[in-house]
């Protein structure tokens, strides 16, 4: 089954270069110019990943990411940024990008960006040989296979992301991890130099799962160190 895969930029020749490389890996391209129509068509379609321009005519790259963000429907973007822009590769890392690329970049390596997420997509998806128990914590509860989290018996929306850092610490309870180990772990790769990255991921997930955030039940911090999920609660 061929990948739908949506290129928001607005360098034409580097648009249809892509396209050119995405149909070479067998995937269904459609192209955007500017961000307005960029965000409608993700919105109007089933895209199986979004590679993202930062500077775009209508709307930049970061809002578009952080709006598609805020739908439940989860797409993997890849962010092209220039190399001038370091702090919006870490915003845009930080708003929900699930990787990028700096310009100028080589064809093979965008292709191998790709294809990588298509892997971790494909691997999120696979079910497990036997079925996966529900991780219990407290009253919180991380049912992996249906990808779900309930605190008390309420759902809880969790991004793509925070979903994966919340089930690593949870399967792996007391196991303290630096910033560094767990880009690895999440991100797939480091992004060396971006560890705060994690930190605003953190601090998101746990504006979501605890009482209170600023006293944290499930993931603390170890400070100096990193991070670790409190097994004193885990049953």
């Amino acid at each position: 089954m061929s990948r739908r895969v949506l290129v928001i930029e607005d360098n034409r020749d580097l648009a249809e270069l892509v396209s050119l490389h995405l149909r070479d890996l067998g995937c269904e391209v459609s192209l955007a110019a500017d961000g307005v129509t960029g965000l409608r068509q993700a919105q109007a379609g089933h895209f199986d990943a979004i590679i993202l321009d930062l500077m775009l005519p209508g709307m930049e790259g970061l809002e578009l990411c952080q709006r598609l963000r805020a739908q439940k429907r989860y797409v993997p973007i890849l962010m092209l940024t220039a190399k001038s822009t370091e702090v919006d590769r870490v915003v845009g890392l930080e708003i929900g990008a699930d990787d990028y690329i700096t310009k100028p970049f080589s064809m093979r390596e965008l292709m191998a960006r790709v294809k990588a997420i298509f892997r971790r997509v494909e691997e999120l998806g696979k079910p497990e040989r036997e079925p996966s128990k529900a991780i219990t914590a407290g009253d919180l509860v991380i049912d992996v296979g249906k990808h779900a989290v309930t605190i008390a018996g309420e759902p809880v929306d969790l991004t793509a992301k925070e979903f994966a850092l919340l089930t690593h610490f949870a399967k792996n309870p007391g196991q303290v991890y630096t910033r560094s180990q767990l880009l690895d772990l999440v991100w797939g790769y480091s992004h060396a130099g971006y560890e705060h990255t994690v930190n605003a991921h953190i601090n998101r997930l746990r504006s979501k799962i605890e009482r209170e955030p600023t006293k944290p039940r499930y993931v603390l911090t170890v400070w100096g160190v990193g991070y670790k999920f409190n097994d004193q609660l885990r049953r």
